[in-house]
């Protein structure tokens, strides 16, 4: 492969994950429109609900977030009464953070509608093509992890 063709290649990958990424609804929106909350809200209730009670420190680092950020986030979640904290009993510095039943609720609904709207789209990409979608998305993410923008 020439020097100008990997170029070339580079920048129609940029620019399809450039489009993935705005078609998917990421940017330039705060809040979900069906569900109330905020993108960064939806992650923390998923990663919770999957290990049903962890840390922000174990939160930040699934996410991919500080420390800090995630503290704001979870405190407004407990505002807002979807997550508890709740001290550890052996080891005060650790507080378990966990959904609430709102916060079940909010996540059952958030799973449900997801679940629909993928299924759409999976459905959409031609049978013969969808277990190389998800090799090509695996691998994607795979590699998007070891590597760093800055």
């Amino acid at each position: 492969m020439t020097s100008n063709s990997l170029n070339g290649n580079v920048i129609q990958f940029r620019e399809l994950l450039r489009l993935l990424t705005r078609r998917l609804g990421v940017l330039d929106k705060s809040e979900l429109p069906c569900c109330g909350i905020t993108y960064s809200q939806c992650h923390t209730l998923v990663e919770i609900g999957r290990k049903k009670c962890l840390s922000i420190n174990e939160l930040a680092a699934l996410l991919g977030l500080d420390k800090s950020t995630m503290s704001r986030t979870v405190n407004t979640m407990v505002r807002n009464g979807l997550v508890a904290r709740e001290p550890h009993p052996e080891d005060r510095r650790y507080v378990k953070i966990s959904l609430t039943d709102a916060g079940n609720r909010v996540l059952a609904d958030i799973e449900s509608r997801m679940t629909d709207y993928y299924l759409n789209i999976y459905q959409s990409i031609p049978q013969d093509k969808r277990e190389q979608v998800l090799e090509s998305l695996e691998l994607l993410v795979h590699t998007i992890k070891s590597e760093c923008c800055c």
